[in-house]
């Protein structure tokens, strides 16, 4: 099975009987089984969150991503995350999330400017040419966890799934990450990349990682702070200052 295949069996659709399938499996036949250790303390409230999606499924409402997606930022193994990037929640257009924080499928055209604005800073900081496609699964094997702070939404509704328990799941998925233990008993090396408020408000969970906060990538706020951060070379400093390597940002030309 590779990195990004599912864990479970299901066709890439958002019907309700998906969701509710993904309701009534174990953890470890939902999330790499570092993740499932991890977010052991928090599956009742997962169970309740998926019931919650998958009624919303039942009822009529376009729930995104589709159901095989829903849980992909944890499908890379726990150890192995380096750089958390936090995001909001997904985006609302049909076809386009994947289950990873301000990525969209490789077929999606043309690209959320909160995207473009990212490829631009990245142009800008390291020289890397942009993508025309925004599959940012490439990141996910270099060890940047991808999270969004709500992982559902209804089509159309931006923000329509805030408050409905998502927040407790990322809270443990967020306090797992910092909390991970080197042999040496030291914390693994870790960098986060906060933008905009909402990402900045989790900066008590981080508990003193390293963080690089700046304006969201959003078009309404990108000019005040966001380009020219440098978010990915500090990143890599900041790894760098911690023992670790670097992660390689260059994306294939295709997904």
């Amino acid at each position: 099975m590779g990195s990004d295949d599912a864990l479970f069996e299901l066709e890439t659709g958002s019907s309700s009987a998906d969701f509710e399938e993904l309701r009534n499996l174990p953890l470890s036949g939902l999330v790499a089984p570092d993740w499932a250790a991890a977010l052991a303390p928090v599956d009742r409230e997962l169970r309740e969150v998926l019931g919650f999606v998958a009624s919303e499924a039942a009822r009529g409402t376009e729930v995104l991503p589709a159901a095989a997606d829903l849980l992909r930022a944890f499908r890379q193994p726990l150890a192995g995350v380096k750089v958390l990037i936090l995001g909001q929640d997904p985006y609302p257009t049909p076809g386009h999330p994947i289950g990873l924080s301000f990525a969209v499928s490789g077929r999606t055209s043309p690209l959320p400017r909160s995207l473009a604005n990212i490829y631009r800073e990245m142009e800008t900081d390291l020289g890397l040419p942009p993508r025309t496609h925004g599959d940012l699964s490439a990141w996910s094997r270099e060890g940047v966890l991808l999270l969004n702070r709500v992982l559902s939404v209804a089509a159309g509704a931006a923000g329509s799934h805030r408050g409905k328990g998502w927040e407790a799941i990322t809270t443990a998925a967020v306090t797992a990450v910092v909390n991970r233990l080197a042999p040496d008993g030291k914390r693994k090396p870790l960098v986060a990349i906060l933008w905009g408020k909402d990402a900045a408000a989790v900066q008590p969970l981080l508990d003193g990682t390293p963080s690089i906060s700046s304006a969201h990538p959003s078009p309404l706020s990108a000019s005040r702070g966001f380009f020219g951060s440098r978010p990915f070379s500090r990143a890599n400093e900041l790894l760098a200052q911690q023992g670790a390597g670097p992660v390689n940002w260059e994306l294939p030309a295709r997904p």
